[in-house]
């Protein structure tokens, strides 16, 4: 079993053999507040090949070299025998690449380890993480073999600033995760694009989960020295494996007695001492047995702290601190602040030893640690990241006898076996205070008495209470008194004084009570007049009233409601009436006094800009009547929180339609329903593109917000973020609005709104129904990425049956699939221009309702699909031959698929 992965300073058993070698040959045993453990040394007579350290001392610092003078040991990582397994060194670097066009600047850099023993791990979550703007990485290990690449892009302000810290997919911030070890390695550079870059380019290599990208990193830069350092493997690199390095004991490096052989995997092996005995496997006699360390009490002075976590004895730190070999931790200075380490991958965050368990963290994934040889004092605790531990594999009884090894040294402590609570397997046991008793039960005099009179929300006392060694009583009150419990004793019983009190001025207080009640009842119902006064001026009803009265057609079919009226509808705005939340708000179910069922919704925000969409949509519905459009029934603004009231639609969104399930399988839709909801919904939008009394611009056309009633008829809502267009006018300049994945490229970029943006994320609609995926899924590798890309692309590598859901497939020829098809990449395609406008796409659509299918031209669709096309940039796809085919790249897949914050 592999030994468990410590950080050791100083290194324990090593200490005394390493100590006298040494000595006689006057080597250094330390750097700084490194110390130094064979076969690294300073000087070749004092390492093994390889193994060569420098002291870089100066007047303010003190740096430990390794190999190349660019290679500072930061810290140095062992087994818990004692034998060093791995290094920490820093690998930053910062280049200068002038903007200029895509292709036209290329750099190189590369990393040499330190020596042959030394490999970056490929299995300590190790990533390559690349800062810049308009700039591709390649990761190439030492035979040119590539290990990843990725690319970067920075957008806009409103861009950078919208990414969380942490964000690294693409913009500003790209990552390459090292699966393989690496002893060198080559970082190619070049510009991907013209204009939108920095001339700094910075590359970094450590943990996964130690660097946190935040946007002004790219203009500040990365300081090296606040950089998490990457961890390198080492091993003997003389021979390939433990068999072919047993077979030459002349140049054999473990050399210790009771010393084990183990391969590495970045070739090569490693030494580390057998079970039971721990110190440095590298040096004669360096193994030792482990119950050398143990200690039944700690010496003076015991380090008890590390980083933001205590350690109490029997765990501890140096030797003499700790009670067994397998309760030693080591603090790893390194980070800030500084952390504790049970292994090289675990991280311990806090000890427990009234309840006998260790709180872990994991830095990386090493595998199960209680595989490891010191698992059989470690057990499951049933919770993740918690771990019981005991103190030897001997029961309560047997520890017992041995009076001499018996940790549960006070006076007031007992024993308690611990088990494994997922195998049942008897561990061994540990100590505990007695019932009464709080404190360390390791320690002479560890555990002292609770006062449980101080803690009388535990310890509950309605009298008179007293301590007493391990416990207390409790008396109740004298007669004629009574606990009070504020004061939390005995008081005079004020119970004859009481009834005097009440019957006298019963009468009086009761008739004051009624009057009281009255006039407050009075006093509230006008109050709530002026307030729902005060909210209707507010949220501009006054101006809503003149938009209605305006229009016959509004004035006839909308209404205002008062809040009585919705309050009683919805039973006060229950949670149990909660149906949904749109883009703008919550939609609650309720049932009118005509008994009409209708759906309320309420604004999240009491913001200016909210309560201008809130009246936006209302203005916007009331003058929309089509059937495939959400009716609006009215609304009410005397509320603090403006409501609009609109027709019940019962069978959810044709998102939860698509991509819900029921007992863990898709809901079956036919190809005829798929096309009959796409015909509804475009004949929706091209009503209020081009047949309303003014032409109306969606901006938020999703799956979501299409809504299904009871006979599955589609119905196109929420309005919130829709805009108004005048005849004489094409297009609007606004804030981007709308949702990834759905949005229209061309208008992030330059927001401008027209109604080819409606077209744009209806064609994700259209990859949906034929699909079935979502509109932000997983590609191969893990990554985010949009639907449209992931179509578009699939369109050209692969056959379209291999694409469209399976039951789509089943139902329909390929040549009716296809011109589907034909039709979403015109709908999808990044030049808004060449577009179909939406009248055209609900025509096209009709038409492919009502085409036979039995003309099955499959071997016709394709030529004819690829010319309506009109050649490269058409559809948004730009086609890039590569060494591994063509690859397709588009500008939304360079920004809106690295994005992945949904809205």
């Amino acid at each position: 079993m592999a030994a468990l992965l410590r950080l050791v300073l100083p290194f324990l058993a090593a200490t005394v053999a390493i100590a006298a070698a040494a000595a006689g040959r006057q080597c250094p045993t330390s750097c700084g507040a490194i110390d130094i453990s064979y076969p690294f040394g300073i000087g070749p007579a004092c390492s093994r090949p390889g193994f060569n350290l420098t002291c870089d001392a100066t007047t303010y610092s003190t740096h430990l070299r390794l190999g190349s003078p660019n290679s500072t040991v930061d810290f140095m990582i062992t087994s818990a025998s004692g034998s060093v397994t791995a290094v920490a060194v820093g690998v930053v670097r910062s280049v200068t690449m002038p903007v200029a066009a895509a292709g036209g600047d290329t750099y190189s850099a590369s990393w040499e380890g330190p020596g042959r023993p030394f490999a970056i791990s490929g299995s300590a979550n190790m990533s390559l993480f690349v800062l810049g703007c308009g700039v591709a990485a390649t990761l190439l290990d030492r035979g040119g073999a590539v290990v990843g690449n990725c690319s970067v892009v920075c957008g806009g302000e409103q861009v950078m600033e919208r990414l969380p810290d942490g964000f690294c997919g693409g913009v500003g911030c790209c990552r390459v995760d090292v699966r393989v070890p690496l002893r060198a390695f080559t970082v190619n550079l070049s510009r991907t694009s013209e204009g939108v870059g920095r001339d700094a380019v910075t590359f970094l290599v450590t943990g996964r989960d130690r660097y946190t990208f935040q946007p002004s990193d790219l203009e500040r830069g990365v300081d090296a020295d606040s950089v998490a350092p990457a961890f390198l493997d080492l091993a003997i690199p003389d021979r390939a494996n433990c068999s072919s390095a047993m077979a030459d004991r002349a140049n054999y490096a473990c050399v210790s007695n009771h010393s084990d052989c183990q391969d590495s995997p970045i070739g090569g092996y490693v030494c580390h001492c057998s079970q039971g005995f721990s110190g440095n496997a590298y040096v004669v006699n360096g193994c030792a047995p482990n119950q050398v360390y143990g200690s039944n009490q700690p010496k003076a002075n015991c380090p008890n702290k590390c980083g933001n976590v205590s350690i109490p004895f029997p765990f501890g730190m140096e030797l003499g601190c700790f009670a067994r070999i397998h309760l030693y931790l080591a603090c790893n200075p390194g980070p800030v602040p500084p952390i504790l380490q049970m292994t090289k991958d675990l991280v311990v965050t806090d000890i427990s030893i009234d309840e006998g368990i260790l709180r872990i963290q994991k830095l990386s994934d090493p595998g199960d640690f209680l595989d490891d040889r010191d698992s059989m004092f470690y057990a499951f605790s049933g919770e993740s990241g918690v771990v019981k531990w005991a103190m030897d594999n001997s029961t309560c009884e047997d520890a017992m006898v041995n009076k001499d090894q018996y940790m549960c040294v006070s006076a007031d402590s007992e024993c308690v076996d611990v088990t494994d609570n997922r195998t049942s397997r008897y561990v061994g046991y540990r100590c505990k205070c007695s019932s009464g008793f709080e404190g360390n039960p390791y320690m002479e005099d560890g555990c002292t008495d609770v006062d449980e009179c101080l803690q009388p929300d535990k310890y509950i006392c309605h009298g008179i209470c007293q301590n007493s060694l391990g416990s207390f009583t409790c008396t109740g009150c004298p007669h004629g008194t009574e606990f009070d419990t504020a004061a939390r004793n005995c008081k005079a019983s004020s119970t004859i004084l009481g009834i005097t009190v009440g019957l006298s001025s019963g009468g009086g207080l009761l008739f004051l009570a009624v009057i009281a009640g009255i006039l407050m009842r009075r006093w509230k119902k006008g109050l709530q007049k002026q307030l729902r006064r005060r909210y209707f001026r507010k949220n501009k009803g006054i101006l809503l009233e003149q938009l209605i009265s305006s229009d016959q057609n509004a004035s006839d079919s909308t209404k205002i409601f008062s809040l009585q009226e919705l309050e009683k509808a919805t039973n006060n705005f229950d949670q149990s009436r909660v149906v949904g939340s749109g883009g703008h708000g919550t939609v609650y179910k309720g049932i009118l006094t005509d008994q009409r069922v209708v759906a309320i919704k309420r604004s999240k925000l009491v913001v200016n800009a909210e309560i201008d969409q809130f009246i936006n949509e209302v203005a916007i519905l009331s003058q929309i009547n089509h059937r495939n459009v959400v009716k609006l029934h009215g609304c009410c603004l005397e509320s603090e929180v403006p409501l609009l009231v609109y027709e019940f639609i019962s069978n959810g969104t044709l998102y939860d339609l698509l991509h819900g399930q029921r007992n863990g399988s898709l809901f079956p839709i036919s190809w005829d329903e798929r096309l009959r909801i796409a015909i509804e919904v475009s004949g929706a939008l091209t009503y209020l593109h081009s047949a309303a009394s003014m032409s109306v611009l969606h901006r938020d056309v999703k799956s979501m917000n299409v809504l299904l009633n009871d006979s599955y008829t589609a119905k196109v809502a929420d309005f919130g973020a829709s805009r108004l267009i005048p005849i004489d006018q094409t297009h609007l300049v606004t804030a981007v609005q709308g949702t990834f994945g759905y949005l229209d490229p061309e208008y992030y970029h330059t927001g401008l709104l027209t109604d080819k943006s409606d077209v744009y994320s209806f064609g994700v609609i259209l990859v949906e129904l034929l699909t079935r995926k979502k509109p932000i899924i997983e590609n191969e590798n893990g990554e985010k990425q949009n639907l449209s890309n992931y179509f578009l692309r699939a369109m050209t590598e692969r056959p379209l049956e291999e694409i469209v859901d399976g039951q789509v497939s089943e139902e329909v020829s390929n040549g009716e699939i296809m011109r589907f098809a034909c039709l979403v990449q015109e709908c999808l395609n990044l030049r808004r221009e060449a577009r179909p406008a939406m009248k055209d796409v609900e025509v096209k659509l009709r038409l492919l309702k009502g085409r036979p299918d039995a003309s099955r031209e499959d071997d016709d669709v394709r030529p004819s699909c690829e010319a309506e096309q009109g050649g490269l940039g058409r559809g948004g796809v730009v086609p890039v031959a590569g060494p591994d085919g063509t690859r397709l790249y588009s500008l939304e897949q360079e920004f809106a698929s690295s994005l992945r914050i949904p809205r």
